[in-house]
Order: C-alpha cells, then structure tokens, then sequence
C-alpha cells in the first residue's frame, strides 16, 4: 500500500506576501447589488446543466456564509498551492458537524482564498435535493448527485469536484468519536478519478466538530422523519431555535499534496485492488493530518 502523505502545515516561509484587496466601498456594493437585481428581473444571467448559478451564488449565497467563515469560525486555510488553478481535480475531505457546514466552508476557503478563485462543485447524497429550499439552493451553488456519472462529467469539464465519502456517516457520528474518520465505502470516487485522469487532493478540516457536539440520537424521531440521525447537543432541543446556533469553534483547512491518478490510465478503475489501495491512502493522509492540525490548533475556539 502507499504510504500515506501527511498535509503541510504550513506555507512556505519564502513564499512574497501579497496584500489582500480592498474591500469594495459602500457605494460599489449599493450599484452592484441594484445590477444583480436587475439581471434577475430581466433573466440576463446563466444556469449550467446541472443547475449552477454562478450569479446567485457570488452575489447572495457566498455573502450569507463569508461572515461565518471570516468571523465565526476565523477559518484559515493551508496548503491552498496544491490546490491547481486550472483543470480538473478531486478534493477528498473528512465530514463532521452534525450538520454539513464543512462543505460551505471549503467551497468560501477555495473561492476567496484561492489565487485563482477555483468553484467547488460538491457531491451530495440524495436526501439533500429532496429537501426543501436546501435542495434548490444546493443545486443553485454548484453541488449535484454524488454518482459516477455525474462526477466523471464534472471533472471531465475541468472542474473542481469535492466529495466527502464518510458521508452520513461521518457528520452524525457521536461528539465522543470527533477526529476519527468513518469508512470510505467502496472507493467510487477513486473510481471517478481514475477514469478521468485527474489528481486527488486529500483535504483535512479541523473544527466542525465542535459546533454541535453530538452526545445523543433520538433514533425513533429520525424514522419517523426519514432522516438519518436526530442529534441531540448540548443545546438542542432544549434551548429550541436557539440551540441551532452554532458553537465558535476555531477552524482550520489544509489541502494536502496531489496524489495523481493519470499514470494508472482509465483501465485501471476496474482493478479492486488498486481502488482499494488508493482509497486507504487517502483516508489515512486525511487522519494523519487531522491529527498534526489538532496539535497546532492552541485550543477549541482560538
């Protein structure tokens, strides 16, 4: 079996600084706000085949989550130069929260702090479309079915693809767990990568589990709502809505160095063995990295 990589956790001390850009001044956010309204009143903007909304996203989506990102969990990213700024690409994270934010996460850290603002376009389980206004903004923001076939044709177009193969798994497992990758399945996203040729970029993120510590399961409510898991936090149900809120957690992302996939060739997606191989070594890349990251992270929420 390969050996698994740990993700660097720095940048290197060489690399030049480059000052962020200014931010835009109210009245550039008051003449770009009335162009996006009018663009949605007379149509004038695209949606892909998959229903991406390039538009909503930038101007109403990604502004909903960046307070979130910049100042609730101070979010900072590493790594993010072996993240390429063109092609296609496998991004491979762990999965945790009880609720998905990690995704929402990744997708702002890989759009703002990329130099190349790369889209993630995520692969979600089915449940997620069947809900309600989720559904719809999911398929607004980029992310579709997390199938082959829909993966394949993604990165087959040069896009940056996210999957997190823990999946259910992961985000309801129990607080007493945090840190310890669930089963990746059967390696289909491996599959999807050797069949396009594309790089697999093992990503660790550190923090989404302590925004609700999951310390309990109301099983039978679950069945009865069809859902998975009905967590129950330190906060929910017994503060209500309220419990909803997230926990400050501090959080980190490091993108890890590209495991390429090109030399094996598409015939190599039907050998079991080599799936399985490359499957091991990126779940054992992403928890040897997740445990350097909880080293350097000084405490829960700083």
């Amino acid at each position: 079996m390969p050996e698994a990589r740990v993700i660097p956790l720095r940048p290197d001390d060489d690399e030049p600084y480059v000052p962020p850009a200014p931010a835009p001044g109210w009245e550039d956010q008051l003449a770009g706000g009335l162009e996006f309204l009018r663009r949605r009143l007379t149509g004038e903007y695209e949606t892909d085949e998959f229903g991406f909304d390039p538009d909503l996203t930038d101007h109403v989506l990604l502004p909903i989550l960046r307070p979130l990102f910049q100042k609730w969990f101070r979010v900072e990213t590493q790594g993010l130069e072996n993240v390429p700024s063109t092609g296609g690409a496998l991004v491979v994270a762990n999965h945790s929260g009880t609720i998905p934010v990690d995704a929402m996460m990744t997708t702002v850290a890989l759009h703002d702090d990329h130099p190349a603002q790369r889209r993630l376009r995520l692969l979600g389980a089915d449940l997620v479309f069947e809900l309600p206004v989720i559904g719809s903004m999911s398929r607004k923001m980029g992310s579709t079915l997390a199938c082959n076939e829909d993966a394949e044709r993604l990165l087959t177009e040069g896009e940056l693809v996210g999957v997190f193969p823990e999946g259910f798994k992961g985000i309801g497992k129990p607080f007493r767990d945090r840190y310890t990758l669930q089963r990746f399945g059967r390696g289909g996203f491996v599959t999807a990568a050797l069949r396009t040729g594309v790089p697999i970029i093992p990503c660790a993120i550190v923090g989404a589990e302590e925004i609700y510590p999951m310390i309990g399961n109301a099983k039978t409510a679950a069945r009865l709502l069809g859902l998975p898991y009905l967590p129950i936090t330190p906060t929910f149900p017994l503060l209500g809505p309220l419990g909803l809120v997230p926990l400050p957690s501090k959080w980190l992302i490091a993108f890890g160095e590209l495991i390429e996939t090109a030399s094996y060739g598409p015939a190599a997606a039907e050998d079991p063995m080599l799936v399985f191989n490359l499957t091991d070594q990126v779940r054992e890349t992403i928890q040897h990295s997740l445990y350097q990251l909880l080293l350097q992270r000084r405490s829960v929420f700083s």
